[in-house]
């Protein structure tokens, strides 16, 4: 397959998962939650029901093909291709019915990522990308605003924080540092989602430690092509234009320190 072919493939696989969560999230409140890493980090039937159809949709059609998502599944293969997939991005934002989660699904090869798509299923919004490729939004290019950064004192940063508690005194601490330096923080709740408005200027940059793979993996390919500085925090990741990245990586990095 070519690299727009396993785009379309991404974009199928996140559109179909989408729409199942979409149902569930319109009917209600889930009714199977249970905690992972701690008290604060759910995980629904619906997680599991969107990663269930992901994997049975790229397994049909690339059986071959290494498999990781964010509920449990590392399969090995043996094509050289990785899938990375978060099946519900803003898992608590879904359960207190809050219209902002998303479906990220990225694959890649031995030098980077070769697709991504973030579905936002109550948007109908679709970002892609291909590796040296545009970042499109719903099949049109991304009109980037890398190139009319404001300073950072004029700057909309957006955010998240970790479900560890120590994690998120750190990240507390951060964040009353940079609070004062910006125009104002966001924290909307899905890390692939945040990215994604990073690259079409909805915010000005984006940042956020104790995040995994699945999580960023599809919103750093959209954000680079879409003209973005994106820099590897310790546990982490930024994204801004490039003359924002320095100076606002110097200030947030501190928590990996």
């Amino acid at each position: 397959m070519s690299e727009a072919q396993l785009a379309e493939l991404a974009q199928e696989a996140a559109v179909a998962a989408g729409a199942l969560l979409r149902e569930r999230f319109v009917a209600g409140r889930e009714s199977s939650v249970a905690n992972k890493s701690s008290p604060t980090d759910p995980v629904s039937e619906a997680d599991l029901a969107s990663q269930r159809a992901i994997r049975s949709l790229i397994a049909e059609r690339r059986p071959d093909d290494a498999f990781l998502a964010e509920e449990g599944a590392d399969v090995e293969g043996s094509s050289g291709l990785r899938w990375v997939v978060d099946p519900l991005d803003g898992t608590v934002n879904f359960l207190y019915g809050i219209a902002r989660w998303s479906v990220s699904v990225a694959v890649r090869d031995a030098h980077g990522t070769l697709a991504g798509v973030v579905h936002n299923p109550m948007m109908g919004e679709t970002f892609t990308a291909t590796r040296g490729g545009p970042a499109l939004l719903g099949g049109e290019p991304i009109r980037s605003r890398a190139a009319d950064a404001p300073a950072l004192a004029r700057s909309l940063v957006a955010t998240g924080f970790g479900y560890d508690a120590a994690l998120r005194a750190r990240q507390g601490a951060v964040l009353a540092r940079l609070l004062p330096m910006v125009r104002d923080i966001r924290r909307p709740g899905s890390a692939a989602l945040d990215l994604c408005d990073a690259a079409l200027g909805r915010c000005d940059a984006y940042y956020e430690h104790g995040l995994s793979a699945w999580d960023v993996t599809a919103g750093a390919l959209i954000c680079r092509c879409a003209g973005l500085e994106v820099r590897e925090l310790a546990g982490g990741i930024l994204a801004a234009p490039p003359a924002l990245a320095g100076e606002l990586a110097e200030i947030v990095d501190a928590v990996g320190r």
